[in-house]
C-alpha cells in the first residue's frame, strides 16, 4: 500500500486461481450461487445468462462498528470484490454473509488481508482511500456504476446532497434514483455512500444504520447541530458545478 497525499491508498490485487464462468440459469437458481441479494439487485441477467462464480468470504472482526463481511472472486487472476456487508442493528455481518452467501468458502490471501487491515483502519477513524479497481461494478448497472463512481470521488471531510449527485449526472429530478442507487451499494466504504445526505442535511439511510454513518462523518470532521443536521458548507457537487459556471 502507498502512500499519497498523507492518506493510505489501497489497491487490492487480490490472487485467486478460480476462473469467471458463464452458465445458463433462472432466477430461482441465482440465490445457489450466492447472489441472493436484499432490495434491488445489481447482478445483471443479459438473454438468460447470469454469470456464476466461487465466492471466497472474509469476516473482519472486532472494529468500532461490529464484524463486516467482504465476499470476493477471482476474475482471470485478477480478483474483485463482490460484496461488502456490515452488520447492523440486530444483524451481524456473519449472519447476512450465510444468509445471502451460503455456499462461500472461508479465504484469504497477503492483498486480502491488507485489504482487511485497512478497512478496520478506516472505521477507526484513519484516512484511508480506497482504488475502485478493488470492486466488480460490471455488476450494477450503468446508472448505478455512474453513481458509484460519483460517490467515490468526494472526498474526506466532504459531503454531497442526492439531489446534486442527480443534477452532476443530468438528472435534474434524480435525487430518489440516486438515493435508491446508494441504498443498494454493494461496496459501503470503499464507496463511501455515509458521504451522501438528504437536501434538508439531515442523513438519510445507510446499510449500518444511522448511527453508524453519523459517526463515520464525525470521524471526518463533519458537524452536526442539535437537532441531527449536518452543519457544513463543503457540499462537494455543488462547487464543482459552481466552478463549471465561472
Amino acid at each position: 500500500m502507498d502512500v499519497t497525499g498523507g492518506q493510505r491508498f489501497v489497491e487490492a490485487q487480490l490472487i485467486c486461481r478460480r476462473p469467471r464462468y458463464a452458465r445458463r440459469v433462472n432466477s430461482a437458481k441465482i440465490a445457489r450461487f450466492g447472489y441472493k441479494e436484499t432490495g434491488e439487485s445489481c447482478l445483471k441477467q443479459r438473454a438468460g445468462y447470469a454469470i456464476v462464480r466461487h465466492m471466497n468470504r472474509k469476516i473482519i472482526k472486532s472494529t468500532p462498528f461490529g464484524s463486516v463481511g467482504v465476499i470476493w472472486t477471482g476474475l482471470n487472476e485478477n480478483p474483485k470484490i463482490v460484496r461488502i456487508l456490515l452488520s447492523k442493528p440486530g444483524l451481524s455481518a456473519e449472519d447476512q454473509v450465510s444468509e445471502f452467501y451460503p455456499n462461500s468458502q472461508a479465504s484469504s490471501c497477503a492483498k486480502m488481508d491488507d485489504l482487511a487491515t485497512a478497512i478496520k483502519e478506516l472505521l477507526e477513524g484513519e484516512e484511508i482511500e480506497f482504488s475502485l479497481d478493488v470492486a466488480d461494478l460490471s455488476l450494477c448497472t450503468e446508472f448505478q456504476q455512474l453513481v458509484l463512481r460519483a460517490e467515490h470521488r468526494i472526498p474526506r471531510g466532504s459531503i454531497s446532497t442526492y439531489q446534486l449527485i442527480a443534477e452532476y449526472l443530468g438528472k435534474r429530478n434524480g435525487a430518489r434514483v440516486v438515493g435508491n442507487a446508494l441504498a443498494n451499494n454493494p461496496f459501503p466504504l470503499i464507496v463511501p455512500c455515509h458521504r451522501a445526505i438528504r437536501s434538508d442535511r439531515h442523513l438519510g439511510g445507510y446499510q449500518g444504520g444511522f448511527e453508524m454513518k453519523r459517526a463515520l462523518l464525525e470521524k471526518e470532521g463533519i458537524p452536526f447541530d442539535d437537532a441531527g443536521r449536518v452543519v457544513s458548507t463543503q457540499f462537494h457537487y455543488a462547487r464543482i458545478m459552481s466552478n463549471k459556471d465561472i
